[in-house]
């Protein structure tokens, strides 16, 4: 059995030639094209570092443009030549002049021998194949493709178009079943030899010089009218991105690739010394176990997180498209609208009981009210409010990522910028705790007179109706408790508690010590007077008239959690 490679190069020729060397060194006979538009004196000079390799030819060269016939000619030239100048070879393997042997040469003959009569080209329907990119699977076999698709996109993509519209289909020839799969094969002498001498082989070419990415259709798709056996794979390592474009393997991939059960791996850096220097000089003998599980689960990792980025993360070198990205923050967070306007200690009380970094109003029109009154947070995030406001998701996420590890609270309210609200609700990482109304009480305690507050008050009621709206719309993920002032009001201890469990879940144990609730006596009456002005007050509920007549029941002092 002797086995002989065809190599397909267009650039990065001195490291094909490193390559080629060591095919023939191994006892492969080597048959190169070089793309006509490489420059004569590269290919001299590539030839020229051959010379002394009897078993290493040239074939005569055609332009291969991407997505043209040009690579199928190619290929086709340089099989003829190796079927001519080597009778004893029994199996063909293409590969390109960025591929580079990652196991020794004598494992991949064994397996050759081992399975004589077979055919390695992966080889599936149109129907079935799920890897193509760009909405062209069976129709790259029935429109026309005069154009260019790197050169003249909008030509390619505008005449597609008119075709679909226009319902324009070419002819299938009799007897061809399309086919697609990877363009990197290994055949038998047989099966090779009856695809080029084949009568039919004229209309073949034919047809195949105007279907798109014909390497990837026609060996794939004759293959199947001569093959006596097929094994559906390609023993070349080839992973591709999410739009398309083969990874490139560098020398920190060395350990991969020593996993990998392929003979060949493709694409290779030109640069990665290590690689070429291991593969092509190395004993083996030390060799991991394949683990081809391993190097899925890494490209489908790697897929993951170039089309989604990393949880929260919001930067300019790798913004995440909008319905692709992971629109989320990076950790959970806390959003708390009514508990400040009714404790005169509930911040340093909630740091203590949750461990937790409180924060003001973040999203006050004035300035953002960091924790401690910092004027710049960590990440570099400024405390102005005119730089919040240009992105204020990305303010939100910053924050939140720049402090993992540190469970993050706000203040948040209908006096507040009010841009955030969607993402906020969007957010399944947000924990929003709401008492409704208790905006009322600041505007009662402010002194002005129920006539000059009642404005105020409508109008704040109206944005916290369409904050609660929002927060409790069907496309909400963020978790949400809400209150009534006056459903607070007759057991604060029990709301509190919920927050507490919801922020900081991991604690067990129930707080005695609650912080210290505002006067509130008389404000019974200003609910009513609101109502008696023409506000109906529907966000703060029905107010106890006990807050005004039994003052010995107002919870003006430390609340105890009675067990």
């Amino acid at each position: 059995m002797s086995l002989g490679v065809v190599m397909l190069c267009h650039t990065a020729l001195n490291r094909a030639a490193q390559v080629a060397r060591h095919w023939a060194e191994n006892g492969c006979p080597v048959v190169i094209h070089v793309d006509s538009r490489v420059p004569q004196t590269d290919l001299d000079a590539m030839k020229a570092g051959l010379a002394d390799l009897p078993d290493v030819l040239f074939s005569p060269r055609v332009a291969c443009e991407w997505g043209t016939f040009g690579l199928v000619q190619a290929t086709i030239l340089a099989a003829t030549r190796m079927l001519e100048q080597f009778p004893d070879v029994s199996h063909v393997f293409l590969a390109s002049g960025s591929c580079l042997p990652i196991r020794p040469v004598a494992d991949l003959k064994a397996h050759l021998a081992a399975h004589p009569d077979t055919d390695f080209i992966e080889s599936v329907t149109t129907a079935d194949v799920g890897w193509t990119v760009g909405g062209l699977n069976k129709e790259r076999f029935t429109l026309h493709f005069p154009f260019s698709w790197k050169k003249q996109r909008r030509l390619f993509d505008a005449y597609v178009r008119l075709q679909r519209r226009l319902r324009i289909q070419r002819r299938i020839p009799e007897g061809i079943v399309p086919h697609l799969g990877s363009q990197w094969w290994c055949l038998t002498r047989r099966s090779l030899e009856a695809i080029l001498t084949h009568p039919d082989r004229p209309r073949h070419d034919r047809y195949f010089r105007r279907v798109w990415i014909p390497d990837e259709s026609y060996f794939q798709t004759l293959v199947r009218r001569v093959s006596t056996r097929i094994e559906s794979r390609s023993l070349t390592l080839a992973k591709f991105d999410f739009q398309g474009r083969p990874h490139v393997f560098y020398d920190d991939h060395l350990h991969l690739l020593r996993q990998s059960p392929a003979f060949v791996a493709r694409k290779i850096w030109p640069q990665a010394d290590l690689l070429y220097r291991t593969f092509l000089g190395e004993d083996d003998q030390n060799r991991p176990a394949p683990n081809p599980g391993k190097i899925d689960r890494l490209f489908a990792k790697a897929v993951e997180r170039r089309t989604r980025g990393r949880q929260g993360l919001f930067m300019q070198s790798r913004f995440p498209t909008w319905g692709r990205g992971a629109k989320c923050s990076a950790g959970p967070y806390g959003v708390l609208a009514g508990f400040d306007e009714l404790f005169t200690d509930f911040r340093p009380w909630l740091t203590r009981a949750a461990g937790a970094r409180v924060h003001g109003h973040l999203f006050d029109p004035e300035r953002v009210q960091f924790a401690g009154g910092e004027t710049v947070f960590k990440g570099g995030l400024s405390d102005s409010a005119t730089l919040r406001d240009y992105n204020p998701q990305s303010f939100l996420t910053n924050l939140i990522w720049n402090t993992r590890g540190e469970t993050q609270c706000f203040q948040f309210g209908p006096g507040d910028v009010q841009d955030i609200v969607w993402f906020i609700a969007e957010d399944p990482q947000a924990r929003v705790f709401i008492v409704s109304g208790a905006f009322a009480v600041p505007l009662w305690r402010s002194g002005m007179s129920v006539a000059e507050v009642r404005p105020l008050a409508a109008r704040m009621q109206k944005i916290e109706a369409d904050l609660i709206a929002r927060l409790e719309s069907p496309w909400t993920k963020a978790q949400v408790r809400r209150w009534t002032l006056a459903e607070f009001l007759e057991n604060p201890a029990e709301p509190l508690q919920q927050l507490l469990d919801d922020l900081n879940p991991r604690s067990s144990h129930r707080v005695t010590d609650l912080p210290q609730l505002v006067p509130l006596r008389g404000f019974g009456d200003f609910v009513q007077d609101l109502r008696n002005q023409g506000m109906l007050p529907v966000l703060i509920g029905d107010i106890d008239a006990s807050l005004d007549t039994a003052p010995e029941t107002l919870p003006t002092a430390r609340l105890r959690v009675v067990r």
